[in-house]
């Protein structure tokens, strides 16, 4: 049986809590990875591996974060992304709030998409999937 959606915050909390090393009254659903919880990319490769190995996943490269979307110049514009890139993100991110983001796509706003809240409707997505 899937855990519920109580326990997936619980457990991606403490995984975030490990891997960053911060307290986890710091976790809320709310918090960004890197702007909150100061994430740094390495921090992305280990959080990865501790949530396949938390949830009993794989989590594929690209899956999480459309890395290979940021180099097309079909989906960015200069800091910008695209109107195509926009809905490419939305296929490739179904897991993430885009809302507020598409109203200014700058790529320099990206590292906001990735909330805790993101990570725990990822990671149901994936239990669910299984």
């Amino acid at each position: 049986m899937a855990p519920n959606r109580d326990e997936v915050f619980a457990k991606v909390q403490e995984v975030l809590v490990d891997a960053l090393g911060v307290d986890d009254e710091e976790v809320l659903a709310e918090s960004t990875l890197q702007g909150d919880l100061g994430a740094e990319s390495i921090d992305f490769l280990d959080i990865v591996f501790r949530l396949e190995k938390a949830f009993s996943i794989k989590i594929p490269k690209g899956e999480l974060y459309p890395e290979e979307m940021m180099n097309n110049p079909d989906f960015v514009d200069g800091d910008k992304i695209t109107p195509a890139g926009m809905e490419q993100l939305k296929i490739a991110m179904p897991h993430a709030d885009l809302s507020e983001f598409e109203k200014d796509p700058l790529l320099s706003r990206m590292p906001d998409l990735f909330t805790v809240q993101t990570i725990v409707n990822y990671v149901e997505g994936k239990l669910t999937a299984a």
